[in-house]
């Protein structure tokens, strides 16, 4: 019989697992870009009651993301996670819920009703993306096969994206502009692609189910049953993933450069429109043309990392690079108020998108290798835990950049509404788009020197974790792994593994292991 990381990750595999982001990038991309409008126009709520929606469903979701990923890691010592997976459990009973997500666009309901289908979807995100996203160091602990199960995940991601923008589009063709049941209709069509979507992702992969044999090292961890309990020990596990030193580093890396993108996002209409003083209309064609190049852009990235070796901090810098080099060209045109030809625009906004295309797929890439360092600390795995502490960062910081925008806008004399805005305006819409992204870029590019994973690297640590769980002597690591450990994890050889710092991840927990 051949063992679940045995099997092959070819890329019919990787785009059973990866269509699973069709939910993941474009369910929110459809509410992020029609919903407040479908709740102000068609449903009665105004601006205040469906702005409360999305807080409320922000500060709930930041909770759900990590409260999910502890229950995944420990489902499996339960009678339904045995029988069907710990992990794909959850995304076998979320496929037939996706049809949830039609009940949002349902008009003429009251406040409530929107309240509850929404936090109903965010329920349904996390049940489906947090488990979903450990299947990658599930499935294989083979480098190449990881990054590609990463780049395909969010090739899937960026087309959902794009359907979320251009399908209602083309429904309106057909029903009109200032139709309901256009929004009606798109949300009923996207609930079947989510839930084909799903179910596939649940036939096509597997998990990982460790195989203790007899006369092999068997750790065994205890804790204490009872609500009150699990929540201590869901704190003291969102906590101590912190200790493992990749993770720190990868978190500095995904925060600040997808928070630099945030701002750039957030503020780049603002600059088309006030500081070059043209149609917003240009800002969503140029931006296409990014979104465009951010496929090629991926599979570029992922060639990269496997063909040609490049290391993830290498490419990582490329990117960044890149798109340090867009922001210098915008902020000479703003500078020098020349007109660029269109054809040199275009190659502008390609060469962004491509390089925010590995910004995005790399970070989450190298997520599906942190487990595998986590274990050879713990002796756990703990996929789930480090999949909520990434999207719980990720919400809250969004949020935060969000909000220090509209302040420094506010402060700097924005007037809403207004044709012309104050010279005050503008240098603070070029201070955040310019200076602010590249500083956030900058803290991510210097963080890159620090981080050690490679697939050299990744190698010999998984080298040496199934020669410990086969009994292999502590003593018996050469030098090079030795050093390879104390980079990744942040501790002395002599301190993992059942060592002092493995005991004081147990936390109250009783680890009983022999060195």
């Amino acid at each position: 019989m051949v063992k679940p990381t045995e099997r092959r990750v070819g890329y019919g595999v990787a785009i059973g697992y990866g269509v699973t982001d069709l939910f993941g990038g474009g369910a929110f991309a459809i509410i992020g870009t029609w919903l407040l409008f479908f709740y102000t126009t068609y449903c009665g709520l105004s601006v205040l009651e469906a702005g409360s929606i999305f807080a409320i469903a922000r500060v709930i979701d930041a909770l759900l993301s990590p409260i999910m990923g502890y229950i995944t890691d420990n489902f499996g010592d339960t009678w339904l996670g045995r029988k069907f997976g710990r992990r794909r459990f959850f995304l076998l009973i979320s496929s037939p819920l996706m049809f949830l997500y039609a009940l949002l666009w349902v008009t003429d309901m009251g406040y409530w009703y929107y309240l509850g289908t929404y936090l109903s979807i965010e329920l349904l995100s996390a049940m489906v993306l947090v488990p979903w996203e450990t299947l990658a160091a599930e499935m294989t602990n083979r480098y190449n096969e990881r990054s590609r199960l990463s780049g395909v995940r969010m090739i899937c991601s960026q087309l959902g994206g794009f359907l979320a923008v251009s399908v209602p589009g083309l429904i309106m063709q057909f029903t009109g502009k200032d139709n309901s049941f256009t929004y009606t209709l798109t949300g009923l069509l996207f609930s079947v692609i989510f839930c084909v979507a799903v179910f596939t992702t649940w036939w096509c992969t597997w998990e990982a189910k460790d195989v203790q044999e007899e006369g092999h090292f068997q750790p065994q961890v205890n804790r204490s049953s009872g609500l009150l309990n699990h929540l201590k020990y869901l704190v003291l596990d969102l906590l101590s993933s912190f200790r493992i030193r990749a993770f720190r580093l990868h978190i500095i890396i995904y925060i600040f450069s997808f928070t630099a993108m945030d701002v750039f996002g957030s503020v780049f209409t603002y600059y088309v429109v006030y500081c070059l003083n043209q149609d917003a209309s240009a800002v969503s064609g140029w931006l296409s043309i990014a979104a465009f190049a951010a496929v090629p852009g991926t599979f570029g990235f992922m060639q990269l990392l496997n063909r040609f070796n490049v290391t993830p901090s290498g490419a990582l810098r490329l990117s960044y690079s890149c798109i340090i080099l867009v922001l210098a060209f915008l902020f000479t045109v703003f500078l020098t108020k020349i007109n660029v030809p269109t054809l040199l625009l275009s190659a502008v906004f390609i060469l962004l998108g491509a390089a925010r295309a590995g910004l995005y797929y790399i970070p989450w890439n190298i997520y599906s290798f942190i487990p595998d360092i986590d274990e050879m600390v713990t002796q756990q795995r703990r996929e789930g835990i480090f999949a909520g502490v990434m999207v719980l960062t990720r919400k809250s910081t969004v949020a935060l950049a969000i909000l220090i925008i509209g302040i420094v806008l506010q402060e700097a004399g924005f007037v809403k509404g207004n044709g012309v805005q104050p010279e005050s305006a503008l240098h603070a819409i070029i201070s955040l788009m310019i200076f602010a992204t590249a500083a956030l870029l900058a803290v991510s590019f210097y963080t890159t020197y620090k981080f050690r994973l490679t697939r050299e690297t990744h190698k010999l640590l998984i080298k040496e974790v199934a020669r410990r769980k086969l009994g292999g002597d502590y003593r018996d690591c050469d030098g090079e792994t030795r050093q390879v450990i104390k980079q990744l994890t942040g501790y002395e050889y002599d301190q993992v593994w059942g060592g002092e710092a493995s005991r004081r991840f147990s936390g109250d927990a009783q680890l009983s292991t022999l060195k």
